[in-house]
Formats: structure tokens, C-alpha cells, sequence
């Protein structure tokens, strides 16, 4: 499951910047990036009436099935798990451990694991998906930041709630 949310997640993070240059167009029913279908009775919290166009939580769904297609330049969300985070002095600062998706489609925030030892003393981090740089090394995906070790390390915590 957490698998298919980060998939969906990196999907749309991906096609942001190539959909806020295309010209838009007549107004479509709400869909996910996988073609799910929104749901009729959005839990509170969620988008009203799942217009928004992103996933949202409910017990039904009147949206018509829709499929989408994948191009070179999309990355799975799969492949951003446990990937390492270098920053500019390639130093290894920390690894991607999860997605925040605000309002079922949008990427708000890449969750980094820093300052342990083997998973050992490891606290998260929260970056905007905007300060990362994707590199693949010889087949190998890394995530690029600009920052000192100290600094992510220094870094407001993030704590998982049970909200998250």
C-alpha cells in the first residue's frame, strides 16, 4: 500500500512542472494520477465533493474510470524510497523515507531520516519537494540537496502523528 501512495505521489510531482506549462483545458471530471475514481462523501479534512482533482476519502464514487499514461520523465514513487540524500560536498546527510501528499494530489513534502547509524538515533526532517535534485549515478537514483550535514541534522523535527 505504501508503495502505491508513493508511486501516485511521485507521479504527480513529476508531471507538475510539464502540466503548469500546457495550456488548460475544459474542466474534466476529478481523477487521480493512477485513474481511481474520487469518492461522492469526502471525510472531513478533504476536498469538498472531491473536486479538487486528487484522491479523497469517502464510501462511494460516481466519477467515471479514467487511465493515464506514463512517460520517460515520470518517476516512480517506488523508486524514492530509501533513496540516500547527498548534499553538494557528497556527503551521505540522510535518505528519503516517505511522501506527504496535501489534498490526495499534490507532493508538499519529502520525509528524510538524518543523523542516525544504521537506522539507529534517526529523527525526519521535512523538505519541500522543490529544494531536491533527482540525480541518477550509473542506473543509481540520488537525491541532491543544498545543505550542510549539520544543518539537515539541526533541522526542525518531523513526528509522525496519527493524523499522518
Amino acid at each position: 500500500m505504501k508503495n502505491i501512495i508513493l508511486t501516485t505521489a511521485a507521479t504527480l510531482l513529476l508531471a507538475a512542472p510539464a502540466l503548469a506549462q500546457t495550456t488548460p483545458a475544459a474542466p474534466a471530471a476529478p481523477t487521480t494520477a493512477t485513474g481511481a475514481m474520487t469518492a461522492t462523501a469526502p471525510a472531513p479534512g478533504t476536498a469538498m465533493g472531491g473536486m479538487s482533482g486528487g484522491m479523497t476519502m469517502g464510501t462511494t464514487s460516481t466519477v467515471a474510470l479514467k487511465f493515464v499514461t506514463v512517460s520517460e520523465a515520470d518517476v516512480m514513487a517506488s523508486r524514492l524510497e530509501d533513496v540516500d540524500v547527498y548534499n553538494n560536498q557528497n556527503e551521505d546527510i540522510g535518505e528519503i523515507e516517505d511522501l506527504v501528499i496535501k489534498d490526495g494530489k499534490t507532493i508538499s513534502g519529502v520525509v528524510v531520516s538524518v543523523g542516525g547509524f544504521l537506522g539507529i538515533g534517526d529523527r525526519y526532517v521535512l523538505l519541500d519537494p522543490s529544494s531536491i535534485v533527482l540525480a541518477d549515478q550509473n542506473g543509481t537514483l540520488r537525491a541532491m540537496v543544498n545543505t550542510s550535514k549539520d544543518e539537515l541534522t539541526n533541522a526542525p523535527e518531523f513526528k509522525y502523528t496519527k493524523r499522518n
